[in-house]
């Protein structure tokens, strides 16, 4: 099997992020989990190795929602296996079922942003700037389609969750215009993965956890071209190999 180098996924010891980091160990990775628990961690290692012998894991316990010290794991991060050719972003915390705007503590409020979108940022100032200079990358973060402000699902509620996502969703719109929407070797995505069987989304979602992480995985594998006539698109918001209005 060719080997693609280096992936690094968050949130990799469970649920979307482990069902991604198997999905592209099988397809030739190597990579590195994130996460916030180290048992789980050197669980999920010990799978994927008795899996796929023939790839490289290691691990790296962090606690995203502290960003100063994330940010200097990051960069130890990028010491110990070099620049990854694909970063996916899969961790997350739902708001409590009651966070309405304005029942929304600031506690609560700041639990979830520092979470679901500041500890994005942090990853992918860390990151992503070598794999710009390598122009060759790909960055795939989960998003929802709870955090679309089109189509359905947008009525209000969650507003934490809700906001959060959107911001995520922004933050890849911004960050693929910046860097050349593909032209220069980097790929940026946002992906709804649906109601899948995760922690968060229980064991009775209509999806599995391996269905909801499908086209995150195809999103880093993926044939681009950014230059033919009908060039491919990067940039937007996923969801079943389809862009989808946010």
């Amino acid at each position: 099997m060719e080997n693609n180098g280096w992936a690094l996924v968050t949130g990799g010891s469970r649920g979307l992020g482990y069902e991604s980091a198997r999905g592209l160990a099988n397809r030739g990775f190597n990579v590195g989990l994130l996460a916030r628990d180290p048992q789980r961690l050197r669980d999920a290692k010990e799978s994927l190795t008795s899996e796929f012998p023939q790839n490289s894991f290691e691990t790296f316990a962090v606690d995203l929602e502290t960003l100063t010290p994330s940010h200097e794991i990051f960069n130890e991060i990028k010491n110990e296996i070099g620049t990854p050719q694909t970063l996916i972003l899969a961790h997350g915390v739902m708001s409590e079922k009651m966070s309405k705007t304005l029942r929304t503590s600031l506690q609560e409020w700041r639990r979830v942003m520092s979470i679901n979108l500041d500890s994005v940022f942090t990853l992918v100032n860390a990151i992503v700037p070598s794999m710009v200079e390598a122009r060759n990358g790909r960055v795939i973060i989960y998003s929802a389609c709870l955090g679309r402000m089109s189509g359905p699902g947008n009525t209000g509620g969650l507003a934490p969750y809700r906001v959060s996502k959107s911001g995520v969703n922004a933050l890849v719109r911004n960050l693929a215009h910046e860097t050349g929407l593909g032209a220069r070797g980097i790929l940026v995505d946002a992906v709804c993965p649906n109601h899948s069987q995760t922690d968060m989304g229980g064991p009775d979602a209509p999806r599995s956890a391996q269905e909801g992480a499908a086209t995150a995985i195809w999103l880093a594998t993926r044939d681009f071209d950014a230059r033919s006539e009908h060039p491919d698109v990067t940039g937007v918001l996923w969801e079943d190999q389809e862009v989808i209005p946010w």
